[in-house]
């Protein structure tokens, strides 16, 4: 049997002087990012959503028009085929004022608050949960990846 580490690696090691409640106040900052990268892809779904209907309409004018509904087509070559979303904006104007407005200074401030307030250690909140969580010596549980304490 090797000798393995017997718990987080360095990098998921609280250091010295950070307090509970740090950790448990960047764990929730981290929490809140999590959450607003899953809004970021569910905004890049009705990006994407928004213009593959967008792209159908094509196929929709042409059957129209195929169909002798010419009036019909015309209506939704003009009316909705490229319209804006929002006035003035398509979906990717959408995406990038989010982008630039909220997600990257949000994902700044919280890099910023990890490297200060944590020396960079990203994730010490879960990586504490796991340590209460795991049972030591089971091979599934093991403190690192690649680690086996059996």
């Amino acid at each position: 049997m090797s000798e393995q580490q017997d718990g987080p690696d360095r990098r998921h090691r609280r250091p010295d002087g950070v307090s509970d409640k740090t950790v448990e106040a960047l764990g929730s900052l981290s929490k809140a990012l999590e959450t607003t990268e899953r809004a970021r892809g569910h905004l890049y779904s009705f990006h994407q959503l928004t213009g593959g209907a967008d792209l159908e309409l094509d196929r929709a004018v042409r059957l129209l028009r195929e169909a002798g509904h010419p009036e019909w087509a015309d209506k939704v070559q003009s009316e909705i085929l490229g319209r804006n979303v929002v006035p003035g904006h398509w979906t990717f104007q959408i995406v990038e004022a989010y982008d630039d407005t909220y997600y990257r200074p949000f994902h700044e401030l919280e890099r910023s608050a990890v490297d200060e307030l944590a020396q960079g250690r990203d994730h010490l909140y879960e990586a504490e949960m796991k340590e209460a969580r795991r049972t030591a010596g089971h091979p599934d549980h093991s403190a690192v990846p690649g680690a086996t304490e059996w």
